[in-house]
């Protein structure tokens, strides 16, 4: 049996609302990073399912109790997620991008076909693309001020939620896929690609549905508009594909990798929020705390 020490991932189902009044350009002096957000957004009603039913159709063949809840938690977390984003996306649809249906089309189908695959190939493109995950965590939270300043909160604090729960599961995609597959050349060798495969697909998703939302805006010719966006998507790249290397080396673990403390606060100071809680965040700030400032006065935590 593995030995894990960290606790289990804790779904949370947070009922973020995003009303009619909301903008899809939701940080209005920054259309080309809420075109990635969306873009990527788009993704996850058909990535996450994907990645659902592949852990719970590897866990079928692992003994170890341990793995199998970490399995079921990480499950429970993402299909809040997709439901979550599914919503959000139903939304930007509505408010002026209705081409975004056909991109969402192709990614379902696309995911069909990938479903038709091995389970080991399924499993590495699952592992894969979490591996990816704290990388962009690490990137979202580290620039939250720079990038989420000013914005519609509805929008940071749901997209901030999700990426701190992915810090959270960071091992359970990884540990399904060794109990399962690891041990061997050839399940690290096909681990490896995953590595790239489901990173590299969903990056370019995402890319497929900027690309739509800026071309609507017409902001897609636009030099300007190219320059702000080549450089949130350098300083995106900078920071995400150590970890992608990381991943893809002999004996990596994500243990090895560590949250921001930021994200352990959230976690740590979500647990004293009142049921029924939306834990928003204070986007006018200059340092944009961990929205629970009530649990500060209450438990003498710290934000």
């Amino acid at each position: 049996m593995a030995e894990h020490t960290e606790p289990l991932p804790i779904p949370r189902r947070i009922d973020f609302a995003f009303p009619d009044d909301l903008d899809p350009n939701w940080k209005a002096d920054d259309p080309e990073f809420c075109a990635m957000v969306n873009g990527a957004s788009l993704t996850m009603p058909y990535l996450e399912p994907f990645l659902v039913k592949t852990v719970r159709e590897t866990v079928q063949h692992i003994d170890d109790p341990r793995v199998r809840e970490e399995a079921k938690a990480f499950n429970t977390q993402e299909q809040f997620h997709y439901r979550a984003h599914r919503r959000f996306n139903e939304l930007v649809k509505a408010k002026g991008y209705p081409e975004l249906a056909g991109l969402e089309d192709r990614m379902e189908a696309a995911y069909a076909r990938l479903g038709t695959k091995s389970l080991r190939k399924r499993m590495a493109y699952t592992a894969g693309f979490e591996a990816m995950t704290m990388g962009v965590t690490r990137w979202l939270i580290n620039n939250r001020v720079e990038l989420f300043g000013g914005s519609d909160t509805r929008v940071a604090s749901f997209i901030l939620w999700h990426f701190v729960e992915e810090a959270e599961h960071k091992c359970v995609a990884f540990d399904v896929y060794q109990a399962a597959f690891g041990g061997t050349l050839g399940g690290y060798f096909a681990r490896a690609v995953g590595v790239f495969h489901g990173a590299l697909d969903v990056m370019f998703n995402s890319m497929r549905g900027y690309r739509i939302i800026l071309k609507k805006d017409g902001r897609w010719w636009q030099l300007r508009s190219r320059l702000r966006l080549a450089r949130r998507l350098g300083s995106f790249v900078g920071t995400v594909a150590p970890y992608l290397l990381r991943a893809a080396l002999p004996g990596h673990t994500p243990r090895r990798e560590q949250e921001p403390q930021w994200a352990q606060d959230w976690i740590e100071q979500y647990q004293h929020a009142p049921e029924g809680y939306i834990p928003l965040l204070d986007t006018s700030s200059a340092t944009m705390p961990v929205p629970f400032e009530h649990t500060a006065h209450t438990t003498g935590a710290s934000a």
